[in-house]
């Protein structure tokens, strides 16, 4: 404490005073002189005292704080006492269990960054095997023309897929960073259906399905027509791929005071049991899943209709159909 310039100028200081004090205190009377020499010397004593205790608690929370910086955020330093050191060692607290909750946030994002590589890897390394393989059997000139045209079409349809799939997980990455900025627009869900049925009325008429739609026309919602409709684009996607030819599918949509929702149905051989919890994450293919199905397409469904304020739940029964049930709520719960 000695070594600190502000104590030395400190006890320096109220030596010089005392000791004015205890001189012009000597011209009235010695005992006056006396009387003031210790008492002098009693408050620099406490002052010393009082301020040794300080330094010694500052010492304990700069050994704190080293600890925090090598990754140690057990510590407890609350103090429920008043005072600027209790207030100073609360506010180091609280400092440290933000700084443990963004460590902890570091870290998980770390794991889900290594697996979502590793289930990138994976499903690029399929088809990028298969196209190879292909390819070199398409360097063959003895190769009948039947199979030639046969692998080009599949190298073709290979290479769409994984346009897809960078395409989708790039949509990912932005909604999962906070870096897409989602219209807050009124929009009409009849126009939504319109446009997210668009792309899949090839597929429903290759294999022969047909769809009711029932609502009323001004029935709206707050959001991004846009982003919302490559959700519902998805969705619809599944209930095709996963309902039999002749199959129907059905659409309903209506508005409370509360919210905006979507029911999207298929009557095809539905979500099993084990599978109904983990349908919307990432790569997670069921037991059910069609062999070109990469698992994302719900995911990113799911990513869309959470950032604009809303929620999909999803019911199911074993060769009896599938439910998605989207809502859009008017206020933030």
């Amino acid at each position: 404490m000695l070594r600190n310039r502000e104590i030395l100028t400190l006890i320096i200081t109220m030596s010089a005073i005392s000791l004015a004090a205890v001189v012009a205190a000597a011209f009235f009377s010695h005992a006056a002189a006396l009387i003031v020499f210790f008492t002098s010397v009693m408050l620099i004593g406490c002052s010393l005292l009082f301020t040794q205790w300080r330094y010694r608690e500052i010492q304990k929370l700069s050994g704190y704080l080293r600890k925090i910086s090598s990754g140690d955020f057990t510590l407890d330093v609350r103090d429920n006492k008043e005072g600027e050191l209790s207030i100073l060692k609360n506010d180091i607290y609280k400092v440290t269990f933000m700084l443990s909750e963004q460590s902890t946030l570091l870290k998980q994002d770390k794991i889900q960054l290594t697996n979502a590589i590793s289930d990138i890897s994976h499903q690029l390394k399929t088809p990028l095997t298969s196209m190879m393989v292909m390819s070199d059997l398409l360097n063959d000139p003895k190769l009948p023309l039947q199979k030639r045209m046969e692998f080009t079409r599949n190298i073709r349809i290979q290479l769409e897929r994984i346009e897809w799939l960078v395409s989708s997980l790039l949509k990912l990455s932005k909604i999962d960073a906070g870096t897409v900025q989602f219209k807050k627009e009124e929009v009409s869900v009849k126009r939504l259906i319109q446009k997210s049925l668009e792309p899949i009325l090839i597929p429903m008429d290759i294999k022969e399905q047909t769809i009711s739609i029932t609502g009323e026309d001004t029935v709206t919602f707050l959001g991004d027509l846009n982003w919302t409709a490559e959700a519902v684009i998805n969705i619809l996607k599944n209930c095709v791929e996963h309902t039999q030819e002749g199959g129907k599918l059905s659409l309903s949509f209506s508005e409370n005071t509360l919210f905006t929702e979507i029911i999207i149905s298929d009557n095809g051989k539905g979500i099993l049991k084990e599978d109904l919890p983990h349908i919307f994450q990432r790569f997670y293919k069921g037991k059910n899943a069609g062999e070109g199905s990469i698992g994302i397409g719900l995911a990113m469904a799911q990513s869309i209709i959470r950032s604009q304020n809303g929620d999909i739940e999803v019911k199911s029964e074993k060769q009896k159909g599938t439910q998605f049930r989207i809502k859009f709520y008017k206020q933030t719960i």
